[in-house]
């Protein structure tokens, strides 16, 4: 009866969300780093942080310092959507959100400075690459998906270490945004409040389990969009191009771009393929630690080279029709 009233009250929202982004004009248009080609709602994503204060207020404000630094981020994230901010304002809210986590999760007594300085740099590249792979429409709405039920499987069957209420909350809302943006017209985008505050959530939760099991291959659960994200980057540097500007260098954006596959396909395939790769990990927890760590080095080795093969087939074959 929660999963459903959770399910009816964030279909609800989003509609209601629909008509207030009509009329103040929400809106995505294409740009260079964009597959689509029409003018979409932008900003459907706003569930998540809802979903967000629901669970503190549910919870009886339970983790503060992270629903501080979510709400904020989410703030800035949404104007950014609106306005179009400069990275100046929107780079110390993202780094205010990573900060609280640190603090939530009482990092910064537990580990060195060190640790927690890289901790900080990586949770904020961490967040960024997961709003920069938001390009196409359902691989936001479907890789969250993926990781918020293994997540779930992770607290239920090997170790619990969240209310599985706050997993309730967040995936019943990436579950209705899916049902808004997971189709070949998508009805709206996640937007930066959107992606933004769903990296910052799976973040918590995967630094929570990593902590509590003292196990940092849960960052796995990550592996199919950050080898996607750093990968890209290189090839970004290697060309001298501003990684920080739009673009279409992502390995799915090449694919959709050059292959002419369905977006929904290939949003299917990072699910899928992050799905087995979750499941993996998830078999091999009970292993001793040596054989999860070989495990986990051979996913990256794997992601890797396919990556960079994939991507030099499709733009070689390019280059020799150019």
């Amino acid at each position: 009866m929660k999963a459903l009233l959770l399910l009816v009250f964030f279909s609800l929202t989003e509609l209601v969300y629909f008509r207030i982004a009509n009329y103040f004009n929400i809106i995505d248009k294409p740009n260079q780093r964009s597959l689509h080609t029409k003018v979409t709602i932008r900003g459907g994503g706003i569930l998540f942080v809802i979903a967000v204060i629901l669970f503190f207020i549910y919870s009886n404000f339970s983790y503060p310092y992270f629903f501080f630094g979510t709400l904020c981020v989410a703030i800035i994230s949404f104007l950014d959507d609106i306005y179009t901010l400069s990275s100046r304002y929107r780079l110390p809210f993202q780094f205010l959100a990573i900060l609280m986590i640190i603090l939530e999760l009482d990092i910064y007594n537990n580990f060195s400075l060190v640790f927690v300085v890289i901790y900080l740099i990586i949770g904020v590249g961490i967040i960024n690459a997961y709003n920069f792979m938001d390009g196409i429409n359902g691989i936001t709405g479907g890789y969250s998906t993926v990781i918020l039920v293994a997540l779930w499987v992770v607290n239920n069957y090997y170790k619990s270490f969240i209310e599985n209420d706050f997993l309730f909350f967040v995936l019943a809302s990436v579950i209705v945004f899916n049902f808004f943006n997971f189709r070949k017209k998508a009805l709206c985008f996640a937007g930066d409040v959107g992606s933004i505050s769903i990296a910052v959530i799976i973040l918590f939760l995967i630094t929570k389990i990593s902590i509590i099991d003292n196990n940092p291959i849960f960052f796995l659960f990550l592996s199919v969009y950050g080898v996607d994200s750093i990968v890209t980057i290189i090839y970004r540097l290697k060309k001298k191009e501003n990684i920080f500007q739009a673009h279409r260098s992502h390995l799915f954006q090449i694919i959709v771009f050059q292959k002419k596959i369905p977006h929904l396909l290939m949003s299917g395939i990072y699910s899928l393929l992050q799905l087995l790769i979750c499941f993996l990990i998830i078999y091999q927890l009970h292993s001793p630690f040596i054989n999860q760590y070989l495990t986990g080095a051979s996913i990256i080795i794997i992601l890797i080279s396919s990556y960079i093969f994939i991507r030099y087939k499709i733009l070689n074959k390019v280059s020799i029709a150019e």
